[in-house]
C-alpha cells in the first residue's frame, strides 16, 4: 500500500504570463507514485487526484473542454462559480460536480477566502482540449501542441 499525508505535500503554484490565470495545487497522485508520461496504466494510474487552491478573485485556467477526459470536483472550502456551456453556477463547500468529455468548463473564486477543491480526473492516454473563447485546440502527440491552423502558445487569445 502506498500512503501519503496530504497535509505534508508541497504545493506548487502557477500563473499565466499576464497574470490573468493563477492557482496552486498539491499533486496527490504523483506523491503516490503516478508517472504522468508513462503509457503503462500501472505506472500512470487510471485517475489523477489534485487538491487545488484558487485564491480570491482568481481563475486557474482558460475556459476549456477535454476531448476524452472526465473531471470530478468536490469543493472542500470557500465559494466560487463554475462557468459551463449553460452559463454560471455558484458553488460552496460540500458541492460536487462533474464534467464529461466535450463539456466546456472553468472554476473561478469569486469569494473572499481561498477556494479549495478535490479534482479527480480519469487519465486517458491521448487527451486533447478545446478552448472556445480563443477557438484553439491542444493535441498531445508527438508532444502537446496548441493550434488553430498554426502552432500557438497555450495562453494565446486568452489574456
Amino acid at each position: 500500500m502506498r500512503k501519503v499525508n496530504t497535509n505534508e505535500l508541497l504545493e506548487f503554484a502557477w500563473s499565466s504570463p499576464g497574470g490573468k490565470f493563477r492557482g496552486s495545487g498539491k499533486q496527490v497522485s504523483e506523491a503516490l507514485g503516478r508517472e504522468p508520461k508513462s503509457t503503462d496504466l500501472l505506472l500512470r494510474h487510471p485517475f489523477d487526484v489534485e487538491i487545488a487552491r484558487i485564491p480570491p478573485g482568481a481563475t486557474p485556467y482558460p475556459f476549456h473542454a477535454h476531448g476524452l477526459q472526465w473531471e470530478f470536483y468536490h469543493v472542500i472550502s470557500g465559494t466560487g462559480s463554475v462557468r459551463h456551456a449553460e452559463g454560471r453556477t455558484p458553488v460552496v463547500a460540500g458541492d460536487a460536480f462533474i464534467f464529461k468529455p466535450g463539456e466546456p468548463h472553468v472554476v473561478s473564486n469569486d469569494g473572499t477566502e481561498d477556494l479549495v477543491l478535490y479534482v479527480v480526473a480519469d487519465n486517458p492516454l491521448s487527451e486533447s482540449n478545446y478552448f472556445p473563447d480563443s477557438d484553439k485546440w491542444t493535441v498531445p502527440l508527438p508532444k502537446r501542441r496548441v493550434i488553430r491552423s498554426e502552432p500557438l502558445d497555450y495562453y494565446d487569445g486568452e489574456e
